[in-house]
């Protein structure tokens, strides 16, 4: 028997890490570093990262453009079966997305305390009025998540550029 870690790809953690790489692409296209995927039965289906400002579209979270991709993945609006991996706390119109789809689960990093619609500012995602309720998990890779998303922040402010989203929590990433 070898002492050598077994990896577990069905784990937060590396789920987590396929978010943090799109992230990372986010940043390098000067989009707010958030990156997403969805997985359903330990496969991914869908990835995605903010992509507000290439498409011009304030509805181009890396939450709503990776729901969309595992709609189309899977041939049905129903997300009954699948978890949603991102870096950055859902805002509330990507948590309300994750409801409507009815996502079982969403896993995050980086909470987000003024905008933050997964337990942080509000929880839409276990809101007793509506339809559906999912599992949280938070936390997880968080020094990562925010350390991408602070940098990102400094770097704008030290070039002295407008903030990309409002409501992006800028203050909350110091």
């Amino acid at each position: 028997m070898t002492d050598e870690p077994i990896i577990d790809l069905h784990s937060d953690h590396y789920f987590m890490g396929e978010a943090l790489r799109l992230a990372a692409r986010a940043f390098e296209a000067d989009e707010v570093p958030v990156g997403a995927v969805v997985v359903r039965d330990g496969r991914i289906i869908a990835r995605a990262y903010n992509q507000v400002e290439l498409l011009k579209d304030a509805t181009a979270h890396a939450e709503m453009l990776a729901l969309t991709q595992a709609e189309e993945a899977s041939g049905d609006w129903r997300l009954t079966d699948c978890t949603l991996y991102v870096t950055k706390e859902p805002c509330p119109m990507c948590a309300g997305a994750v409801v409507h789809v009815r996502l079982a689960r969403v896993v995050f990093g980086a909470s987000d305390p003024k905008g933050g619609a997964a337990g942080s500012a509000l929880n839409l995602l276990q809101f007793p009025g509506l339809n559906h309720r999912c599992e949280i998990t938070s936390g997880v890779r968080e020094l990562e998540c925010r350390s991408l998303l602070q940098e990102f922040f400094a770097e704008k402010r030290r070039k002295k550029e407008p903030v990309l989203e409002p409501n992006s929590g800028i203050n909350d990433y110091n």
